[in-house]
């Protein structure tokens, strides 16, 4: 987890990086670094070269960092920082846009594979067909009570089985089978768990919620809104469009129903019905009525060719039939 803080030298060079980081940068990151090697966290960092800043370190070194600065600068919003200092965390400092930081950090992962006793971070589940197994190891599928056959010589699993679940302890068998199947199933890299913005903290899931959510939930809202002062007859913001257009098709159907009287935007909709195929070039395509016409004396053509019914004795009335 970063240099070695041993030294009073060291402890006051990061004091000073820390420091320096809390008073320059509105925004952070509060990472999990579980099970992420050195290389993959350097990766990462070349990867944030100049748009981020990740500093690591001891919790108690990072908790007396943050006291320092609070007392040195009182009222800083910072010091919610403090009571995150827990676990194997650090920090992701920046000034630019957070969502492009996060895209840097979550990409970074590694395949790993099921170490016997860690805790599963998500469902893993074997998928059926061929092992690779010779039959000899037959016993050890039913140890963990997984349906096989002996297919061309080898094990075949006959269905997709749940080996571990979200949240248990990997067992013995369990790392042992997936890597007889040269199976990894997990992925590790940094977590993202708080984010720091400008004295507010809340957590790193609320960077899901983009502005398509933002506009798709306040468009849904208002359409709420602008029913039920509908329904309850009381004008809203929300609703009064909807009750313009709503009054202007009755005056429109009264002013259609008048011989005598009209107005502008009227004009087009009697129009309309009285000659409806002159707005047929405009909704339809180019040469929709010369095909139509076309339509029409291939039918009329048909029609005359045709030959006169007969009856089922020979006779020329067809009947009723």
């Amino acid at each position: 987890r970063g240099e070695p803080y041993g030294s009073a030298e060291r402890k006051e060079e990061y004091f000073a990086k820390l420091k320096e980081y809390l008073g320059s940068y509105a925004k952070a990151f509060i990472v999990s670094v579980d099970n992420v090697g050195s290389a993959q966290l350097q990766q990462t960092r070349k990867a944030l070269r100049g748009k981020a800043e990740i500093l690591m370190g001891k919790n108690t070194m990072m908790r007396k960092c943050i006291r320092e600065f609070v007392e040195e600068n009182e009222g800083s919003p910072v010091a919610q920082l403090e009571a995150l200092c827990r676990g194997n965390v650090g920090f992701v400092f920046t000034n630019g846009d957070l969502g492009d930081v996060r895209e840097v950090l979550e990409a970074n992962v590694r395949p790993a594979p099921a170490r016997v006793g860690s805790v599963a971070p998500i469902d893993v589940i074997v998928p059926k067909g061929p092992t690779g197994c010779d039959p000899g190891q037959t016993a050890f599928f039913q140890t963990l009570q997984i349906s096989t056959k002996i297919t061309r010589g080898q094990i075949e699993m006959t269905n997709d089985t749940h080996l571990i679940h979200e949240g248990d302890r990997v067992t013995a068998s369990q790392a042992a089978l997936l890597q007889k199947l040269n199976i990894e199933p997990f992925t590790y890299g940094i977590v993202l768990k708080s984010v720091y913005d400008n004295g507010s903290l809340f957590d790193a899931k609320v960077l899901d919620i983009t502005d398509d959510v933002l506009a798709a939930k306040f468009s849904s809202a208002v359409s709420v809104v602008a029913a039920l002062s509908l329904a309850l007859g009381y004008p809203t913001q929300a609703s009064v469009p909807h009750s313009i257009a709503n009054a202007f098709k009755a005056v429109l159907a009264v002013t259609l129903g008048c011989d005598n009287y009209s107005f502008a935007e009227a004009d087009v909709y009697r129009e309309y019905l009285a000659d409806p195929s002159k707005f047929a070039a405009a909704s339809g395509g180019g040469g929709g009525s010369a095909e139509a016409e076309a339509v029409v004396e291939e039918e009329e053509e048909e029609e005359e060719e045709a030959p006169a019914a007969t009856d089922m004795f020979g006779g020329d009335d067809g009947g009723d039939y």
